[in-house]
């Protein structure tokens, strides 16, 4: 993945330096950019190009052609090897130059597979990473960008800065090069110098104009080569993708594990607790049934109470685990049940034809399940609303309360651990909690039909 860094945020939330406030500037930023370092900064890198892609490309054309014409014998497999591993070698210092000059951050490539060690297996490796062959492709696509991108910006600028300081140094052509000043026409009868101060400050103004669009030109330019470092020299999509579900089954995993403990301990501090105080209160009790009946009575009085509480905390243990209602009778009965032991008044809406899938079904009852538990925590709202209904292919949930808002999910909270949960299944959670509320937090979830049940 590629990200632009020095870009943060400040205390006002907009964007800008990271910890202070946005600088604020007099001049538009047209009229900065020819004098600001980033300007130059990607001037520095364009004309560093060309002589880096001729060196690319030299490499990269001298040891695949010898490694290609030794095939024939076992010397071109290791020459090959060696070339595409030092395409690869040669692509890390490109990215690190992007990251210095154009500000761009481009993550390594995926590593080498190798099943076993050894330097047959070494070069079967780099022979097979498609990471290598993308970095020679680099080598030799960059060259001919280079050459266009160098002569371009070189001529933009160089003209633009000698037409805007024309008025300082016309003076040369009449002392030393025989004519008026510049010749903006000629023939073998006629001839049009600039020479005059309206046409001198005309050119200095054609000049000025050019000198301010030479940086956004320049930046055109580098946004080829952004896209050509992202695309070759970066992890590919394929990679990118595998790394990001590596992370995602690993929030799975543990967010199962998790849930498992919570089942444990409240299984060994709730019911399990309760049952073994109910053995023990059956036992004594048939122990008194001979001797003392009224007292035998009352024990089996109070030890029927105790299985009512643990039959209500079973349920409520199972019900947090996957409820009936759900299971029979989908959303909209499982979300109003939730919404009717909610402490505020909830509003359901549920607009589904059909039923997702019976994962995302679940994650979508426990992730408005657990929204309406914040709200009453920590909302102090006077009503809540909650809507769910599916556009194309994603599953939409919001929820939405009047409280004192502030909700954040870069805090730690139980809304960051959420975000963890959804996007571990393509999900995203979006929180919108002003100071003062009302707060809008609405998550979305990847439409899967319901084959089996």
């Amino acid at each position: 993945m590629a990200t632009e860094y020095g870009q943060g945020y400040g205390l006002d939330g907009r964007p800008g330096v990271p910890g202070s406030t946005e600088r604020r500037h007099r001049l538009p930023a047209a009229l900065r950019a020819p004098v600001e370092g980033r300007s130059w900064r990607e001037l520095g890198y364009v004309l560093l190009s060309l002589p880096i892609s001729i060196l690319l490309f030299t490499y990269a054309v001298t040891m695949v052609s010898l490694g290609a014409g030794l095939l024939v014998t076992f010397l071109g497999i290791p020459v090959l090897a060696a070339a595409l591993a030092g395409c690869c070698g040669l692509g890390a210092l490109e990215r690190l130059r992007a990251r210095a000059l154009l500000g761009l951050e481009v993550a390594d490539p995926e590593p080498l597979r190798m099943k076993k060690p050894g330097a047959m297996a070494w070069m079967g490796a780099v022979l097979k990473s498609g990471a290598s062959w993308r970095a020679l492709l680099y080598a030799v696509l960059h060259l001919p960008w280079a050459v266009f991108s160098f002569v371009v910006a070189v001529n933009v600028w160089v003209l633009g800065w000698a037409l805007l300081t024309y008025p300082l140094w016309f003076w040369v052509f009449p002392m030393y090069a025989g004519q008026d000043g510049i010749q903006l026409y000629g023939d073998e009868t006629h001839r049009v110098y600039l020479d005059n101060p309206f046409e001198i400050t005309v050119t200095a103004l054609v000049g000025l104009l050019l000198t301010i669009a030479t940086p956004w030109i320049v930046r055109a330019l580098t946004m080829v080569d952004r896209l050509m470092v992202h695309g070759l020299l970066g992890p590919s999509r394929l990679a990118s993708r595998v790394v990001e579900l590596e992370s995602d089954r690993g929030v799975v995993v543990d967010s199962a594990a998790a849930d498992l403990r919570r089942i444990e301990r409240d299984l060994h501090d709730g019911a399990q607790a309760r049952l073994v105080a109910l053995a023990m209160d059956l036992g004594l009790a048939k122990e008194k049934l001979q001797e003392d009946p009224e007292t035998a009575v009352r024990m089996v009085d109070e030890a029927h109470g105790e299985v009512k509480t643990a039959l209500q905390e079973l349920r409520d243990l199972a019900r947090g685990i996957h409820p009936a209602v759900l299971t029979d009778r989908g959303l909209d009965a499982a979300l109003s049940a939730v919404a009717s032991r909610c402490t505020v008044p909830v509003q359901v809406e549920v607009d589904l034809v059909e039923r997702p899938a019976l994962a995302i079904e679940g994650i979508a009852y426990f992730t408005v399940s657990e929204l309406l538990q914040n709200v009453t925590k920590h909302a102090r709202a006077a009503w809540a609303g909650v809507e769910v209904w599916r556009t194309e292919n994603r599953l939409m949930l919001q929820v939405v309360d009047n409280g004192v808002g502030g909700a954040d999910t870069s805090q730690g909270s139980g809304l960051a651990g959420l975000a963890e949960r959804l996007d571990a299944v393509d999900g995203i959670l979006v929180v919108d909690s002003p100071a003062g509320g009302p707060t809008r937090v609405t998550a979305e979830l990847p439409w899967r039909d319901a084959y089996v049940r």
